[in-house]
Protein backbone atom coordinates (compact mmCIF):
# COMPACT_ATOMS: atom_id res chain seq x y z
CA UNK A 1 0.00 0.00 0.00
CA UNK A 2 2.85 2.32 0.86
CA UNK A 3 4.61 1.30 -2.39
CA UNK A 4 1.55 2.21 -4.41
CA UNK A 5 1.29 5.56 -2.69
CA UNK A 6 4.93 6.39 -3.43
CA UNK A 7 4.55 5.37 -7.08
CA UNK A 8 1.45 7.47 -7.44
CA UNK A 9 3.10 10.46 -5.92
CA UNK A 10 6.11 10.10 -8.17
CA UNK A 11 3.82 9.80 -11.21
CA UNK A 12 1.95 12.91 -10.24
CA UNK A 13 5.19 14.79 -9.78
CA UNK A 14 6.44 13.67 -13.18
CA UNK A 15 3.10 14.66 -14.75
CA UNK A 16 3.26 18.09 -13.15
CA UNK A 17 6.79 18.57 -14.42
CA UNK A 18 5.69 17.59 -17.93
CA UNK A 19 2.75 19.98 -17.82
CA UNK A 20 4.90 22.83 -16.59
CA UNK A 21 7.49 22.03 -19.24
CA UNK A 22 4.82 22.04 -21.94
CA UNK A 23 3.43 25.32 -20.67
CA UNK A 24 6.85 26.91 -20.65
CA UNK A 25 7.81 25.33 -23.96
CA UNK A 26 4.75 26.24 -26.08
CA UNK A 27 3.92 29.95 -26.36
CA UNK A 28 1.09 31.43 -28.42
CA UNK A 29 1.50 35.17 -29.03
CA UNK A 30 -1.74 37.07 -29.84
CA UNK A 31 -2.05 39.42 -32.82
CA UNK A 32 -0.59 42.92 -32.29
CA UNK A 33 1.50 41.72 -29.35
CA UNK A 34 5.17 41.00 -28.75
CA UNK A 35 6.82 38.80 -26.09
CA UNK A 36 10.35 39.39 -24.84
CA UNK A 37 12.22 36.12 -24.21
CA UNK A 38 15.20 35.90 -21.86
CA UNK A 39 17.61 32.98 -21.81
CA UNK A 40 19.24 32.47 -18.47
CA UNK A 41 18.42 36.03 -17.47
CA UNK A 42 19.65 37.74 -20.66
CA UNK A 43 17.66 39.04 -23.64
CA UNK A 44 17.31 36.33 -26.26
CA UNK A 45 14.68 37.35 -28.85
CA UNK A 46 11.29 38.98 -29.45
CA UNK A 47 8.35 36.72 -30.30
CA UNK A 48 5.85 38.04 -32.82
CA UNK A 49 2.24 36.89 -33.22
CA UNK A 50 1.95 33.09 -33.67
CA UNK A 51 3.08 29.77 -32.11
CA UNK A 52 6.57 29.45 -30.66
CA UNK A 53 8.62 26.74 -28.84
CA UNK A 54 10.90 27.63 -25.94
CA UNK A 55 13.51 25.62 -24.07
CA UNK A 56 12.01 24.69 -20.71
CA UNK A 57 13.67 26.12 -17.61
CA UNK A 58 16.18 27.99 -19.81
CA UNK A 59 13.99 30.38 -21.83
CA UNK A 60 11.28 32.42 -20.21
CA UNK A 61 8.90 35.19 -21.29
CA UNK A 62 10.07 38.21 -19.32
CA UNK A 63 7.80 40.94 -20.81
CA UNK A 64 4.53 40.99 -22.70
CA UNK A 65 4.04 44.17 -24.71
CA UNK A 66 0.99 45.26 -26.71
CA UNK A 67 1.58 46.96 -30.06
CA UNK A 68 -1.85 48.54 -30.16
CA UNK A 69 -2.38 52.26 -29.73
CA UNK A 70 -3.13 53.01 -26.10
CA UNK A 71 -5.14 55.85 -24.57
CA UNK A 72 -3.85 56.98 -21.18
CA UNK A 73 -5.95 59.23 -18.98
CA UNK A 74 -3.67 61.99 -17.72
CA UNK A 75 -4.90 62.93 -14.23
CA UNK A 76 -6.19 66.42 -13.45
CA UNK A 77 -3.55 68.84 -12.23
CA UNK A 78 -3.29 72.47 -11.14
CA UNK A 79 -1.59 74.84 -13.58
CA UNK A 80 -0.84 78.56 -13.17
CA UNK A 81 -1.22 80.79 -16.20
CA UNK A 82 1.01 83.70 -17.13
CA UNK A 83 -1.40 86.13 -15.42
CA UNK A 84 -1.30 84.07 -12.18
CA UNK A 85 -4.67 82.31 -12.53
CA UNK A 86 -4.88 78.73 -11.26
CA UNK A 87 -6.70 76.32 -13.57
CA UNK A 88 -7.33 72.59 -13.41
CA UNK A 89 -6.44 70.72 -16.60
CA UNK A 90 -6.77 67.08 -17.54
CA UNK A 91 -6.31 65.27 -20.83
CA UNK A 92 -5.82 62.05 -22.75
CA UNK A 93 -2.48 60.84 -24.14
CA UNK A 94 -2.37 58.44 -27.10
CA UNK A 95 0.80 56.39 -27.64
CA UNK A 96 1.97 53.17 -29.28
CA UNK A 97 4.88 50.77 -28.72
CA UNK A 98 7.02 50.47 -31.83
CA UNK A 99 10.01 48.63 -30.32
CA UNK A 100 9.04 46.05 -27.71
CA UNK A 101 12.65 45.44 -26.62
CA UNK A 102 13.29 49.17 -26.00
CA UNK A 103 9.95 49.53 -24.19
CA UNK A 104 10.92 46.61 -21.93
CA UNK A 105 14.51 47.56 -21.13
CA UNK A 106 14.64 51.29 -21.87
CA UNK A 107 12.44 52.30 -18.92
CA UNK A 108 10.70 50.51 -16.10
CA UNK A 109 7.19 51.90 -16.84
CA UNK A 110 6.82 53.88 -20.04
CA UNK A 111 3.12 54.59 -19.36
CA UNK A 112 3.79 56.32 -16.04
CA UNK A 113 6.76 58.15 -17.49
CA UNK A 114 4.77 59.42 -20.49
CA UNK A 115 1.90 60.65 -18.29
CA UNK A 116 4.27 62.40 -15.86
CA UNK A 117 6.16 64.06 -18.69
CA UNK A 118 2.88 65.20 -20.28
CA UNK A 119 1.82 66.79 -16.99
CA UNK A 120 5.07 68.67 -16.46
CA UNK A 121 5.16 69.84 -20.08
CA UNK A 122 1.55 71.01 -19.87
CA UNK A 123 2.28 73.03 -16.73
CA UNK A 124 5.26 74.65 -18.42
CA UNK A 125 3.30 75.58 -21.57
CA UNK A 126 0.28 76.99 -19.72
CA UNK A 127 2.61 79.01 -17.53
CA UNK A 128 3.65 80.91 -20.67
CA UNK A 129 0.09 81.70 -21.81
CA UNK A 130 -2.50 84.09 -20.40
CA UNK A 131 -5.87 82.76 -19.28
CA UNK A 132 -7.80 84.05 -22.30
CA UNK A 133 -5.36 82.35 -24.67
CA UNK A 134 -5.59 78.92 -23.01
CA UNK A 135 -9.03 78.35 -24.52
CA UNK A 136 -8.08 79.74 -27.92
CA UNK A 137 -4.77 77.89 -28.30
CA UNK A 138 -5.73 74.36 -27.32
CA UNK A 139 -4.46 73.00 -30.61
CA UNK A 140 -1.04 74.60 -30.14
CA UNK A 141 -0.82 73.35 -26.55
CA UNK A 142 -1.65 69.81 -27.68
CA UNK A 143 0.99 69.95 -30.41
CA UNK A 144 3.69 71.15 -28.04
CA UNK A 145 2.89 68.45 -25.47
CA UNK A 146 3.04 65.75 -28.17
CA UNK A 147 6.36 67.04 -29.48
CA UNK A 148 7.97 67.19 -26.02
CA UNK A 149 6.78 63.75 -24.90
CA UNK A 150 7.53 62.12 -28.25
CA UNK A 151 11.12 63.39 -28.24
CA UNK A 152 11.63 61.98 -24.74
CA UNK A 153 9.93 58.66 -25.54
CA UNK A 154 12.01 57.75 -28.59
CA UNK A 155 14.67 55.87 -26.52
CA UNK A 156 11.83 53.89 -24.98
CA UNK A 157 10.63 52.59 -28.35
CA UNK A 158 7.34 54.44 -27.87
CA UNK A 159 5.64 56.77 -30.37
CA UNK A 160 3.35 59.48 -28.97
CA UNK A 161 0.49 59.86 -31.44
CA UNK A 162 -1.45 62.82 -29.99
CA UNK A 163 -2.58 64.57 -26.85
CA UNK A 164 -5.99 66.11 -26.25
CA UNK A 165 -6.96 68.47 -23.43
CA UNK A 166 -10.17 67.07 -21.99
CA UNK A 167 -11.24 69.96 -19.79
CA UNK A 168 -10.06 73.25 -18.31
CA UNK A 169 -11.71 74.18 -15.01
CA UNK A 170 -11.52 77.69 -13.60
CA UNK A 171 -12.06 78.95 -10.04
CA UNK A 172 -15.58 80.11 -9.19
CA UNK A 173 -14.53 83.75 -8.87
CA UNK A 174 -12.90 83.69 -12.29
CA UNK A 175 -15.98 82.06 -13.80
CA UNK A 176 -18.18 84.80 -12.36
CA UNK A 177 -15.87 87.51 -13.71
CA UNK A 178 -15.81 85.90 -17.16
CA UNK A 179 -19.59 85.64 -17.20
CA UNK A 180 -19.90 89.33 -16.34
CA UNK A 181 -17.39 90.16 -19.06
CA UNK A 182 -19.26 88.06 -21.60
CA UNK A 183 -22.57 89.63 -20.56
CA UNK A 184 -21.10 93.12 -20.97
CA UNK A 185 -19.70 92.14 -24.38
CA UNK A 186 -23.08 90.82 -25.51
CA UNK A 187 -24.79 94.01 -24.34
CA UNK A 188 -22.20 96.10 -26.17
CA UNK A 189 -22.75 94.13 -29.35
CA UNK A 190 -26.51 94.55 -28.96
CA UNK A 191 -26.12 98.34 -28.58
CA UNK A 192 -23.83 98.49 -31.61
CA UNK A 193 -26.21 96.37 -33.66
CA UNK A 194 -29.18 98.53 -32.62
CA UNK A 195 -27.32 101.76 -33.46
CA UNK A 196 -26.27 100.32 -36.80
CA UNK A 197 -29.88 99.41 -37.49
CA UNK A 198 -31.08 102.92 -36.61
CA UNK A 199 -28.32 104.42 -38.74
CA UNK A 200 -29.25 102.24 -41.69
CA UNK A 201 -32.91 103.10 -41.18
CA UNK A 202 -32.15 106.85 -41.33
CA UNK A 203 -30.00 106.34 -44.41
CA UNK A 204 -32.78 104.40 -46.11
CA UNK A 205 -35.36 107.07 -45.22
CA UNK A 206 -33.12 109.89 -46.49
CA UNK A 207 -32.38 107.94 -49.66
CA UNK A 208 -36.10 107.41 -50.16
CA UNK A 209 -36.87 111.10 -49.63
CA UNK A 210 -34.06 112.03 -52.00
CA UNK A 211 -35.38 109.68 -54.66
CA UNK A 212 -38.90 111.07 -54.11
CA UNK A 213 -37.71 114.69 -54.54
CA UNK A 214 -35.78 113.74 -57.68
CA UNK A 215 -38.80 111.93 -59.11
CA UNK A 216 -41.09 114.88 -58.32
CA UNK A 217 -38.68 117.37 -59.91
CA UNK A 218 -38.32 115.15 -62.96
CA UNK A 219 -42.09 114.87 -63.18
CA UNK A 220 -42.49 118.67 -62.85
CA UNK A 221 -39.80 119.19 -65.48
CA UNK A 222 -41.51 116.78 -67.85
CA UNK A 223 -44.84 118.46 -67.15
CA UNK A 224 -43.43 121.88 -68.03
CA UNK A 225 -41.83 120.45 -71.16
CA UNK A 226 -45.11 118.85 -72.17
CA UNK A 227 -47.03 122.09 -71.48
CA UNK A 228 -44.48 124.12 -73.46
CA UNK A 229 -44.64 121.65 -76.32
CA UNK A 230 -48.44 121.78 -76.15
CA UNK A 231 -48.49 125.57 -76.22
CA UNK A 232 -46.00 125.64 -79.06
CA UNK A 233 -48.10 123.13 -80.93
CA UNK A 234 -51.22 125.21 -80.20
CA UNK A 235 -49.54 128.38 -81.50
CA UNK A 236 -48.40 126.55 -84.62
CA UNK A 237 -51.88 125.21 -85.23
CA UNK A 238 -53.50 128.63 -84.61
CA UNK A 239 -50.98 130.28 -86.93
CA UNK A 240 -51.59 127.65 -89.56
CA UNK A 241 -55.37 128.00 -89.20
CA UNK A 242 -55.14 131.82 -89.34
CA UNK A 243 -52.91 131.66 -92.39
CA UNK A 244 -55.27 129.20 -94.02
CA UNK A 245 -58.25 131.44 -93.21
CA UNK A 246 -56.52 134.51 -94.60
CA UNK A 247 -55.56 132.56 -97.68
CA UNK A 248 -59.16 131.49 -98.21
CA UNK A 249 -60.40 135.04 -97.66
CA UNK A 250 -57.91 136.32 -100.23
CA UNK A 251 -58.98 133.61 -102.64
CA UNK A 252 -62.64 134.48 -102.10
CA UNK A 253 -61.97 138.19 -102.69
CA UNK A 254 -60.54 137.44 -106.11
CA UNK A 255 -63.67 135.53 -107.07
CA UNK A 256 -66.44 137.36 -109.05
CA UNK A 257 -68.47 139.50 -106.60
CA UNK A 258 -65.93 138.93 -103.82
CA UNK A 259 -64.92 142.52 -103.50
CA UNK A 260 -68.51 143.76 -103.22
CA UNK A 261 -69.21 141.14 -100.53
CA UNK A 262 -66.17 142.22 -98.57
CA UNK A 263 -67.20 145.87 -98.80
CA UNK A 264 -70.68 145.01 -97.54
CA UNK A 265 -69.25 142.93 -94.74
CA UNK A 266 -66.91 145.71 -93.65
CA UNK A 267 -69.75 148.24 -93.65
CA UNK A 268 -71.93 145.98 -91.55
CA UNK A 269 -69.13 145.34 -89.05
CA UNK A 270 -68.34 149.05 -88.85
CA UNK A 271 -71.92 149.97 -88.06
CA UNK A 272 -72.26 147.12 -85.52
CA UNK A 273 -69.16 148.06 -83.59
CA UNK A 274 -70.13 151.74 -83.60
CA UNK A 275 -73.55 150.93 -82.21
CA UNK A 276 -72.04 148.73 -79.48
CA UNK A 277 -69.69 151.54 -78.47
CA UNK A 278 -72.65 153.88 -78.13
CA UNK A 279 -74.47 151.43 -75.79
CA UNK A 280 -71.55 150.81 -73.41
CA UNK A 281 -70.97 154.42 -72.19
CA UNK A 282 -72.66 157.73 -71.63
CA UNK A 283 -69.97 159.49 -73.64
CA UNK A 284 -70.16 159.05 -77.37
CA UNK A 285 -67.08 159.66 -79.47
CA UNK A 286 -67.92 160.40 -83.10
CA UNK A 287 -65.19 159.89 -85.65
CA UNK A 288 -64.46 162.72 -88.05
CA UNK A 289 -65.17 160.39 -91.00
CA UNK A 290 -68.68 159.53 -89.78
CA UNK A 291 -70.17 161.52 -92.62
CA UNK A 292 -68.18 159.53 -95.11
CA UNK A 293 -68.75 155.90 -94.14
CA UNK A 294 -68.59 154.90 -97.72
CA UNK A 295 -65.09 156.37 -98.03
CA UNK A 296 -63.86 154.39 -95.06
CA UNK A 297 -65.34 151.21 -96.40
CA UNK A 298 -63.82 151.91 -99.77
CA UNK A 299 -60.41 152.40 -98.13
CA UNK A 300 -60.59 149.07 -96.30
CA UNK A 301 -61.77 147.39 -99.50
CA UNK A 302 -58.76 148.83 -101.32
CA UNK A 303 -56.43 147.33 -98.66
CA UNK A 304 -58.02 143.91 -99.01
CA UNK A 305 -57.78 144.21 -102.78
CA UNK A 306 -54.09 144.99 -102.54
CA UNK A 307 -53.60 141.97 -100.25
CA UNK A 308 -55.42 139.76 -102.69
CA UNK A 309 -53.47 141.01 -105.69
CA UNK A 310 -50.08 140.75 -103.89
CA UNK A 311 -50.60 137.02 -103.16
CA UNK A 312 -48.28 135.03 -105.39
Amino acid sequence: MDGISITTIISLIILAIVVVALVKTAQIVPQRSAYIVERLGRYSRTLDAGFHILIPFIDRVAYRQTLKEEALDVPKQQCITKDNITVSVDGVLYLQVLDAQAASYGISDYRFAAMSLAQTTLRSIIGQIELDKTFEERARINEEVVKAVDDAAQPWGVKVMRYEIADILLPTTINDALEQQMRAERERRAVVARSEGERQEKINISEGEKAQIINLSEAEKQKQINEAEGKAREIQMLAAATAQGIERIATAINQPGGKEAVSLRIAEQYVREFGRLAKEGNTLILPAELSNIGGAVAGLSQILQNVGTSKP
